[in-house]
């Protein structure tokens, strides 16, 4: 390890029908300064040396602390009107993972998540008991009202007319405003730092509209976030249930790690294994080289990445990073 090893954050903040006439330049502003607060939040921790776990964690923070994004204060409503949260993290040195599910009253699920994996015996923990040893580990607990945001109270209200339920970035052609149209997205992070260690994160709200305690894929790992050292650190983002059938993020990684294939391409190929069962969405992948893609089969995807050299990319649309 050495100051000029590689070092490289990939975020995502969501993929869908983002479409570029209700993206305002306005909002498309907003949304890139919150994907530069995160990166430079993960890329502070890489740059002192610290953990790809650390960096993953305080990139996705910034984003659960954001409205506009669906994790953490932004998190979409449930059907019953409430906010459950997921997420999950793992760590690629020693495949060790955490998540949690169907929480309502953790500030930072990802936090929980990476709690769940240091400090119990377990890999998932759900719901009440998820929350209680939240509050044993001494993260921060709210008021399920910290969450309400009335953008998405009427998402909801809309979603509930219509009888749907909305994913992330969903086009809603009869919603008149634009800042309603757009359907604020999962959030995702894979990190790699000073010691060749990759460690990937994933957080989300879920479904607007959703029911029963429905989980998707943001807190299942090997569906949502994967890491391991031999391959590739992902997260994902997009249809949930079709990312759980796919199992996608291992599916990614098995192919870079097995069939010694291009991050990239394995990178569509899951995708469009995806898509052949009704499903779209996104990977985020990373090696231990520093190689990274940022790969999508919808109008959009959120996201950046940082390197050594500190300056941040943020992209929406199809478009190439300048290096």
């Amino acid at each position: 390890m050495t100051d000029n090893s590689p070092i490289r954050l990939v975020i995502h903040g969501g993929a869908g029908a983002i479409k570029r006439n209700k993206l305002t330049a306005e909002r498309e502003h907003a949304y890139r300064h919150a994907l530069a607060q995160s990166l430079i939040a993960g890329h502070a921790v890489l740059a002192a040396g610290g953990s790809s776990m650390d960096a993953v964690i305080a990139a996705i923070v910034a984003m659960e602390d954001s409205p506009l994004f669906n994790a953490g204060k932004g998190a979409v409503f449930s059907h019953a009107g409430r906010n459950e949260l997921e997420a999950s993290i793992m760590d690629g040195a020693t495949r060790m993972a955490g998540a949690v599910a169907g929480v309502t009253t953790i500030r930072n699920p990802i936090r929980a998540a990476h709690a769940v994996m240091m400090k119990s015996a377990h890999v998932m923990l759900i719901g009440q008991g998820a929350e209680t040893f939240a509050a044993e580990e001494e993260l921060e607990i709210v008021d399920p009202s910290y969450f309400y945001t009335q953008h998405r109270w009427d998402q909801l209200q809309k979603a509930i007319a219509k009888e749907r339920v909305l994913r992330d970035h969903d086009a809603d052609p009869g919603t008149p405003l634009p800042d309603v149209d757009e359907k604020h997205g999962t959030v995702g992070a894979v990190a790699l730092d000073r010691y060749g260690n990759l460690a990937a994160g994933t957080s989300t709200g879920g479904l607007t509209n959703k029911r029963y305690g429905r989980v998707g894929d943001s807190s299942i790992i090997g569906a949502g976030t994967y890491a391991d050292n031999r391959s590739v650190a992902v997260s994902a983002t997009g249809t949930g249930e079709m990312f759980i059938r796919a199992v996608a993020a291992f599916n990614t990684a098995t192919q870079v790690r097995l069939q010694h294939i291009p991050i990239a391409e394995a990178a569509d190929i899951t995708l469009a294994e995806i898509a052949a069962i009704g499903g779209d969405g996104g990977l985020i992948l990373l090696d231990k080289r520093g190689n990274y893609a940022m790969r999508f089969n919808t109008i959009g995807m959120y996201r950046g990445t940082i390197g050594n050299d500190g300056i941040a990319w943020m992209g929406v649309f199809p478009e190439t990073v300048h290096s």
